[in-house]
């Protein structure tokens, strides 16, 4: 249990500074309180894209993925950043990702924000 807390304060952590660097990453509130809890529920909502979907996306697209070397998975991350974004509207979330590109270079940011934060952070195994 303590794993899954990690990893969601840590994918809730990369959201909040994709939100922070890139304008057409928004999240909006009334309160602070609001936008840290909407953030949490995002990231809930990314964590389960992530463990759904995108298993069953990267085996579908592994030609892709090997002629790519790799590099497609871009692409697959930006998806998964657009499919949180739409079901976040659809569960009448404050969270928008504007374009494809700003999916891809948000993905590519939580990516790399999450891999830190998950080292600093404990691990609860």
């Amino acid at each position: 249990m303590m794993n899954f807390v990690v990893k969601t304060i840590a994918n809730a952590g990369a959201l909040a500074v994709a939100v922070w660097l890139l304008d057409k990453i928004t999240l909006t509130g009334d309160s602070t309180g609001k936008k840290i809890g909407t953030l949490i529920i995002v990231a809930l909502i990314f964590g389960l894209v992530n463990f759904l979907v995108k298993p069953l996306v990267k085996l579908l697209s592994l030609p892709l993925l090997i002629l790519t070397l790799g590099l497609f998975t871009l692409v697959v991350n930006a998806l998964m950043l657009l499919l949180t974004s739409w079901l976040a509207d659809q569960f009448d979330l404050s969270f928008q990702v504007d374009g494809f590109w700003t999916a891809v270079l948000g993905g590519l940011i939580i990516s790399v924000v999450s891999w830190a934060l998950n080292i600093v952070l404990p691990d609860g195994d």
